[in-house]
């Protein structure tokens, strides 16, 4: 079987494990019985390979979970619900994988055990996969997701449930970034791709830009010895021009629509910032305002500091001081944030100390390690 092949049967696993929880099956049961129809594809299919690969794995996963059921004895009840074996195309593989996003999303679980499981069931991963995207052993990957298997073994989604809640999931899965060899905002952008064709909302379109949009800086994000750079001395010619595009007309599609979201204004913000060919052309005016328009969605303190750096390059330093002091101090990167404005406002010891104090908060060595410089940077002068 080819790398594409295998790829190919990857993106199969939420549709396949969709169709056996719309038929009955529960979810820890059926994503196991795929795991298994999995295991058998790739020993059958280089020599043998179906016609129908997505009717194969049906059928084979719903005779593994029927064949489980039989097996279990305290089972002989669902076992005669589920006697009769439908035809694989008899429910609507898209409205099955819907299903599935919500399933992973349940309010129920938390935030990491939904990620994991949307990596699993959605993504298609292997828990060997997901531990090392997480540097964490596979034993104890495997119990986070039993666990959150068991927690939602008996949910039954009788009507779509609430796409925000699966957004939250996805947003969070695109923000763990790159880590092992798992790319996870590359799976997230897959996943919510998926989503966006199979739910035609304005936010789902939003979140995708969104996702493009921060994705296409991606290369010029760190030096080749890992240092991180700020988005203002990043190389454009390093930006992917392609995702970029891409990205804009998605927001513009979904702008369109006149449902404004959250995600739709944060997309619109990074598509500024996208659209300046040097940081000095950057529209500081319009990015105030969309920060303004999602401060009206999320009342968020995050937007509220966020607002304040834009408003110090729209209107000076002091005026993003001002806006500052509206914002709750605890706040993380808010040191970071005054640091900046008061560099700017010309008060370089001050903004020396508040960067050495930022640094000795930041949550990344990256992060960590660009503050100490800035520190330095100031003290050397």
């Amino acid at each position: 079987m080819t790398t594409m092949d295998a790829e190919g049967l990857r993106r199969q696993v939420p549709q396949v494990v969709g169709v056996l929880v719309r038929r009955g099956a529960d979810f820890a049961s059926a994503e196991d019985a795929v795991q298994s129809a999995l295991v058998r594809a790739l020993e059958v299919w280089p020599h043998d390979p179906p016609h129908d690969p997505q009717g194969w794995l049906v059928t084979t996963a719903w005779r593994k979970f029927l064949d489980q059921a039989r097996s279990d004895r305290a089972r002989t009840v669902r076992e005669e619900q589920f006697a009769s074996e439908p035809a694989p195309g008899d429910i609507p593989l898209s409205d099955d994988t819907l299903w599935l996003y919500f399933l992973c999303a349940h309010p129920s679980l938390t935030p990491s055990s939904a990620i994991a499981l949307t990596l699993r069931a959605v993504a298609g991963l292997t828990t060997r996969q997901i531990a090392d995207a997480y540097l964490v052993p596979e034993a104890t990957m495997a119990q986070r997701i039993s666990r959150a298997k068991q927690q939602i073994a008996g949910v039954r989604l009788d009507r779509p449930g609430d796409v925000t809640t699966v957004l939250r999931v996805l947003y969070l899965l695109f923000n763990e970034g790159y880590s092992g060899n798992i790319d996870l905002a590359a799976e997230a952008i897959q996943v919510t791709r998926q989503l966006a064709a199979l739910r035609d909302e304005p936010e789902v379109r939003g979140l995708l830009a969104l996702m493009l949009l921060h994705h296409a800086r991606r290369a010029a994000r760190m030096t080749p010895s890992g240092r991180l750079v700020p988005l203002a001395e990043q190389d454009r010619t390093l930006w992917n021009t392609a995702m970029i595009i891409e990205g804009i007309d998605i927001l513009q599609d979904a702008l369109a629509r006149d449902q404004l979201g959250e995600y739709q204004a944060q997309a619109a913000i990074a598509a500024l910032h996208a659209d300046a060919r040097s940081a000095v052309e950057t529209d500081w005016t319009q990015i105030v305002e969309w920060y303004d328009e999602l401060l009206a969605i999320t009342a968020s303190d995050i937007v509220r500091l966020n607002r304040a750096v834009a408003v110090g390059e729209a209107d000076g330093a002091r005026a993003g001081l001002a806006a500052l002091a509206q914002v709750d101090p605890k706040l993380p990167r808010y040191t970071a944030a005054s640091a900046y404005l008061h560099e700017c406002a010309g008060e370089l010891d001050r903004a020396a100390g508040e960067y050495a104090d930022a640094a000795r908060r930041a949550t990344s060595e990256a992060e960590r390690d660009h503050l100490n410089r800035q520190a330095t940077r100031l003290r050397q002068r």
